[in-house]
């Protein structure tokens, strides 16, 4: 699902009650009523939305009562700045994935634990530590690329600035080519053309085969 559908669907203050009581436990559609204090056709109704999101999903058992549980994790962000406003969802990366790869992160990974409780609860809290120092990073990370972004701004005149930053963001996320810039920062295919070749003559990028790249 898009991530502005889930930012959407999780607007519903029922539907985030519903799935902070299903991140402590499994529970039925009773326990979910009187938990939050809504008819249990209202329940139906907020499970049915989280389902075919795939946020959540059910079983039931031997008594014929279904119950539902949160299915996979799931990380929403939302980013709000004077550049830019957006949404976007990751799902867990494979377990495969490695660390040494994120190039401009340092993290020591370490070996896994050998399972016993004792190096469980150790890997735990050092984890949280590390989660909670990956969000310190994220906010600093806001503000540096607000700052850069108003010193490009402030670098051009008759305030184009903004034009150039945005331009240039986009090219760092990989937007290559003029028609595809042009529907990422939404202006006319014309203009955004104009400002890489402004931008290509102060030696800030440069065209390749396929595009435009930051030199």
């Amino acid at each position: 699902m898009d991530s502005a559908e889930l930012l959407n669907l999780l607007g519903n203050a029922n539907r985030r009650r519903i799935l902070k009581l299903l991140a402590h436990k499994p529970c039925y559609v009773t326990e979910i009523s009187e938990y939050i204090g809504v008819s249990p056709k209202a329940v139906i109704d907020h499970l049915q939305k989280l389902e075919d999101a795939g946020l959540i999903d059910s079983r039931t058992d031997d008594q014929r009562r279904k119950y539902f549980s949160i299915a996979r994790n799931l990380r929403l962000e939302v980013r709000v700045s004077p550049y830019e406003f957006g949404t976007k969802s990751a799902y867990p990366a494979n377990p495969e994935f490695e660390m040494p790869s994120c190039r401009h992160l340092s993290i020591d990974v370490g070996e896994e634990g050998a399972g016993n409780f004792h190096d469980l609860a150790r890997e735990l809290e050092h984890l949280q530590q590390l989660e909670n120092e990956l969000s310190l990073a994220q906010r600093w990370v806001q503000a540096r690329l607000t700052d850069v972004r108003d010193r490009i701004d402030s670098g051009f005149e008759n305030g184009d600035g903004r034009l150039y930053a945005e331009l240039v963001s986009g090219l760092a996320n990989g937007i290559d080519t003029v028609p595809a810039l042009a529907r990422e920062i939404e202006a006319p295919p014309e203009i955004v053309e104009e400002a890489l070749h402004r931008l290509e003559d102060d030696e800030v990028v440069e065209r390749t085969d396929d595009g435009w790249e930051i030199v």
